[in-house]
């Protein structure tokens, strides 16, 4: 059974991009897979200063993710500081990373130009992504287009490390779903917290109409055709609907009278219709906080053990384990 890794970072609220881009398919893969899936809390550091303000992001995170359907019984469900070998694991692996690849990864000036506050952690951030991926053996790393250069710099060093100090770490693969490798934001750029053009999951039903009601779309009238193909408000209503339901609005789109208010306001209640279910049990979960903390704890008790193993031999091949 392939085993298959990925973490979320816990930097706020989290949104339909998180859902459709990495969490719907995480909960779907545990039937079929080896799951590992993660809070990548050290990641959300780079952006996220205030204490108090990761520590609760962090459990809604859990709370949240455990309401849209993962199961602990299924998966491997933990928060990432709670396993430490990750951060040894990281400084073995910086011991070997070239500082040319990391100059060449994009991600970081992207971040930089997008208003971060540039940092080493900022920079070295793709060594602990590849320290996540190869503690735990991954087989398949499901990334959005935009972390695939990181799983890249991830096989880079795992082919490094074991040409090195012999065969120790498992290759990782990525998988890239087309379908939904970037889910648009309310204008049209890449839906994420930090552009404030995210739609969250679980807000209020006010809150959720003003979201959509500011996605952005074209100037034309109502009686033009419009190109559902370029479109946002398209884009996003299509991660709700399929099929014929689907086809009946882009036929809307192309051949009759269309107003983009009245688009929106039936995504407005296609979206809460749609997570009506799990908005119970996450209320549930915040008002029963040690049920999240138990679920975590034994997570992080399997994480560990998995983790013992792949640093056991870490520590062997570069001589950290000097004891006979």
């Amino acid at each position: 059974m392939k085993r298959i890794l990925s973490g979320i970072q816990p930097s706020g609220a989290l949104h339909i991009g998180n859902y459709f881009g990495m969490m719907k398919k995480m909960i779907a893969y545990q039937d079929t897979s080896d799951l590992f899936a993660f809070i990548a809390n050290y990641h959300a550091m780079t952006s996220v200063h205030d204490g108090e303000e990761l520590a609760k992001h962090t459990f809604e995170t859990a709370a949240t993710f455990l309401a849209l359907g993962i199961d602990p019984e299924k998966t491997t469900f933990w928060v990432q500081s709670d396993v430490a070998e990750v951060q040894e694991l990281t400084w073995a692996l910086s011991t070997i990373t070239p500082m040319g690849l990391l100059e060449r990864c994009h991600s970081y000036k992207d971040k930089i130009a997008k208003g971060l506050a540039a940092s080493h952690a900022l920079f070295a951030y793709p060594v602990l992504m590849t320290a996540d991926i190869l503690l735990f053996q991954s087989d398949i790393v499901p990334v959005g287009r935009d972390q695939k250069q990181h799983l890249e710099v991830a096989r880079d060093l795992a082919i490094k490390f074991n040409g090195s100090h012999g065969d120790t770490f498992t290759v990782p693969e990525a998988e890239i779903d087309d379908d939904v490798a970037i889910i648009p934001g309310t204008d049209g750029q890449k839906m994420s917290k930090s552009y404030n053009n995210a739609i969250d999951i679980f807000t209020t039903k006010k809150e959720l109409k003003k979201s959509v009601m500011s996605i952005v779309t074209d100037a034309r009238a109502i009686e033009e055709p419009k190109d559902p193909d370029t479109c946002n408000l398209f884009a996003l209503y299509s991660l709700f609907v399929d099929g014929d339901n689907l086809e009946e609005l882009r036929d809307r789109y192309l051949n009759h009278p269309l107003k983009y208010s009245d688009v929106k306001k039936e995504l407005v209640a296609l979206i809460w219709d749609y997570f009506e279910p799990q908005r119970e049990k996450r209320e549930h979960l915040l008002a029963n906080p040690d049920e999240v903390y138990r679920i975590l704890a034994d997570g992080a008790k399997k994480a560990r053990a998995a983790a013992a193993e792949t640093i056991e031999k870490v520590r062997r091949a570069t001589g950290i384990a000097y004891h006979v």
